[in-house]
């Protein structure tokens, strides 16, 4: 059975070897899975007969988990299976995790290795063993051999370490063969008084446990031997691509053996929360290794960049905490890419193609090759030339790579390598007017600069055999490519086409509006570097798609808040309330703390006759439960007198304008109310309060996964994701604030300064409320959402 089986009968060879249905349809869906699944079955001589469980499991197991460094050994090991020398996929899992390490006639254990292994682990364990004797429990010890030994077939290694503890401890005596005596249960100490007492008093809860090391599972640098990937071709031949002991000796000289990565982003649009995962990954992986990470820009497309892309993100990059060891434009290597382009033509690998945008997709979908296909060398080379010198017109002709125009991946499909522009490029000037593209240049310039780690997301799986094609057939070193999934999180759109279309049409308020994750809006928005580097980490870095729930971002974003920001006295809509028993002239002042039970500094908060409330703190009349103020009834300013509520007005409309109030000025032991209400004062008699505009933001788009609207997904924006509040009140000491400074405004939520503010009229954003809303933890469904 050929490779290019269809899905169909691809699904009817996997249910023959025994793979569940859920096993063998996930085995379908990928492409490149499915035809090395039916490599290894034909390989093992049952694509006509079929074969039982075990053996189709094993099999499986080959296909999926093979380490890609001796793929043309894998019939030797299919063999082993086949003649059950292998059994079991934990002896499986040995062979493939040390196979780089081995060879072939090392997977037999002999006995005298497993005698010699499980003398090492009884000696080890002698003294337990000694104590507790045949109750012992010998599965712990045996765990331990199998894993040193992980071909080593298990009955065997259980039969000799029972026979080794046999001649340790002499037969079995009464005692022995007593049942053990139960453990008891040791209950978990309870909190102590002071625990439960902050507990109460709103401490934050502790964070969920993060992984210290999230790079772990990266192979190391030194392992970069192995086969990136196998390239099937239409027809026949396999491709498998790694690097010659003589490449990575090479590039290990270089590197010092250290891991080096690069976070490349195109100078074409702003940074979102997407960027600040991979930034994430590429520079946390090199800092928590000791390597170094470059900032690269993958500037090939001058038409979409500018210097204005360029400079925002080395600034954001700066912002995120992010040192660069070197910045670096794709640009920078233009001569090198050239020189290459060259090498691709005279080696036969590359050709120059008249096609038009339009007749390439034709070819493609018909899987036809380009009628310039097998255009002799010289002339690719002399047309080449003249598209360099700019003697060919823009879109008359491109440089493509011969790759193969049959296969069932697109991105083998005889792709453009330099494509003409007459643009003048925003680092490299008019030097040129031919630009290599992105599928020829990301993979030649991570080999040029040494990278160790080649990170990115997902959707750029399917390029990695054109990417190891290149580098293979230009024989230059090869960096290990690791895919990760991409984050997407509820009621926002992350895609740079999506953003573009908001900020354009105007469906915000530019690249930095505190309601889109772009990192310019988020800083705006008064978010910490911190708690989204934070965020990053808990999320992890896996190869499964997901939606994350925004109030989890939301939870670092006060966790960081809540210890970095100094509280501040502010009332949003202000209602007068007039102290009748304090003369006009009174003024005195109140110590009001900076951070509550996390430091004693202070500061000053003026107290005059005339103060202002929250509107919304007021009722007409009291309820139960309600801690409001009310008529006759108590409630205590922050840090200040308890008042006691006389009276209110109303104007012609109907509503409140204005609450009178006596203090007590001589409270005493008195019991405080249960009611707190935040404040602001004049800061002389007569004068009014610091004027605030408050900007209040909710979710950007109803549904919580907008994207699955298709087309639809613009009306989903939610019209009420802005409230300007003008006319709010803070405290004086507020007058002096900087754009980005941000505070906890006591129970009102945390605030930043928004660069549109004045001499003559502050203006705060709200980052985040005190509390997670009910309405982030019910989030509704798209509403009509294709599924």
């Amino acid at each position: 059975m050929s490779k290019d089986v269809s899905e169909a009968d691809a699904l009817k060879l996997f249910t023959s070897i025994g793979l569940d249905e859920t096993v063998a349809k996930n085995a379908n869906k990928n492409p490149k899975g499915r035809a090395t699944l039916v490599e290894v079955i034909a390989e093992a001589g049952f694509t006509n007969t079929g074969c039982g469980k075990a053996f189709g499991n094993l099999l499986y197991t080959v296909s999926t988990k093979f380490p890609a460094n001796a793929l043309v050994h894998r019939p030797t090991l299919i063999k082993y299976i086949l003649d059950e020398t292998i059994k079991t996929v934990a002896q499986l899992d040995g062979a493939c995790d040390y196979y780089k390490k081995v060879t072939l006639g090392q997977m037999k254990v002999t006995p005298e290795e497993i005698k010699a292994a499980v003398a090492e682990a009884v000696k080890a364990s002698e003294e337990k063993l000694k104590t507790e004797r045949y109750h012992c429990n010998t599965n712990i010890i045996l765990g331990g051999i199998t894993r040193s030994l992980k071909w080593a077939e298990g009955a065997t290694v259980r039969a000799e370490l029972e026979a080794q503890v046999a001649v340790l401890l002499g037969p079995k005596t009464e005692e022995d063969l007593k049942p053990p005596p139960e453990k008891k249960k040791v209950k978990a100490p309870k909190p102590a008084k002071d625990d439960a007492s902050k507990a109460k008093a709103g401490e934050p809860a502790p964070e969920p446990a993060v992984a210290e090391d999230p790079y772990a599972f990266f192979p190391k640098p030194e392992d970069n031997n192995v086969v990136h990937t196998t390239v099937n071709f239409s027809d026949g031949r396999v491709m498998r691509i790694a690097n010659s002991k003589e490449k990575l000796e090479e590039h290990l000289a270089i590197t010092g053996g250290k891991v080096w990565t690069r976070f490349p982003p195109e100078p074409n649009g702003y940074l979102h929360i997407g960027h600040a995962k991979a930034m994430f990954v590429d520079f946390g992986m090199s800092e928590q290794y000791d390597g170094n990470c470059y900032l690269r820009f993958d500037d090939t497309n001058p038409d979409a960049e500018k210097q204005e892309y360029i400079d925002h993100i080395k600034e954001i990059v700066a912002w995120m905490g992010w040192k660069p060891w070197k910045i670096t434009y794709s640009s920078d290597y233009f001569k090198e890419l050239y020189a290459f382009a060259i090498q691709l033509i005279k080696s036969g690998h590359a050709y120059v193609c008249h096609q038009t945008k339009e007749e390439i997709e034709e070819c493609r979908e018909k899987k036809m090759p380009s009628p310039y296909r097998d255009r002799p060398m010289e002339e690719s080379l002399a047309l080449f030339e003249d598209m360099r010198r700019g003697l060919v017109d823009e879109g008359k002709a491109t440089l493509r790579m011969r790759q193969d125009h049959k296969n069932e991946n697109y991105n083998m499909f005889d792709l453009i390598a330099y494509r003409i522009k007459f643009v003048e490029h925003p680092h490299g000037g008019d030097t040129w007017c031919v630009y290599p593209s992105y599928d020829y240049t990301h993979c030649i310039v991570d080999a040029l600069e040494n990278i160790s780690h080649s990170l990115c997301t997902l959707e750029f799986e399917s390029r990695r055999a054109s990417y190891y094609w290149l580098l293979e057939v230009l024989d230059i070193y090869k960096p290990l490519v690791w895919e990760y999934a991409r984050l997407n999180i509820t009621n926002n759109v992350m895609s740079k086409r999506k953003l573009n279309k908001l900020v354009m049409a105007s469906h915000v308020n530019g690249w930095d509006d505190p309601r889109l994750l772009s990192l310019a809006g988020l800083r705006r928005r008064g978010v910490t570097p911190g708690s989204i580097n934070t965020f990053c980490k808990e999320i992890g870095i896996t190869r499964n798609e997901n939606l994350i729930h925004m109030h989890k971002l939301e939870h670092h974003i006060r966790l960081d808040l809540d210890a970095s920001s100094p509280r501040t006295l502010a009332v949003l809509r202000p209602l007068k309330v007039t102290i009748t028993n304090l003369p006009e002239s009174h003024f005195e002042e109140f110590d009001a703390k900076v951070s509550p039970g996390r430091s004693d500094a202070t500061y000053k908060v003026p107290f005059t006759r005339v103060v202002y409330i929250e509107a919304t703190d007021f009722k007409e009349a009291d309820e139960k439960g309600y801690y409001g103020f009310a008529p006759n009834k108590q409630c205590m300013l922050r840090y200040a007198y308890v008042l006691t509520c006389t009276g209110f007005k109303k104007d012609g409309s109907g509503k409140v304008v204005e609450l009178t109030a006596d203090a007590d000025l001589n409270p005493g032991d008195k019991k405080p109310p249960k009611g707190v209400l935040n404040w602001v004062a004049q800061p002389k008699p007569g004068v009014e309060p610091l004027k605030l505009e408050c900007r209040l933001y909710d979710f950007l788009f109803n549904s919580e996964d907008p994207q699955s609207l298709g087309d639809d997904w613009l009306g989903d924006i939610n019209p009420d994701s802005l409230e300007i509040v003008k006319g709010a009140y803070g405290n004086p000491a507020l007058a002096d604030v900087k754009v980005f400074d941000r505070f906890q405004f006591e129970r009102l939520g945390y605030f930043a300064v928004d660069p549109d503010s004045s001499k003559d009229c502050l203006v705060f954003n709200r980052t985040v409320t005190l509390k997670e809303s009910s309405s982030s933890k019910q989030v509704a469904p798209a509403a009509g959402a294709k599924k």
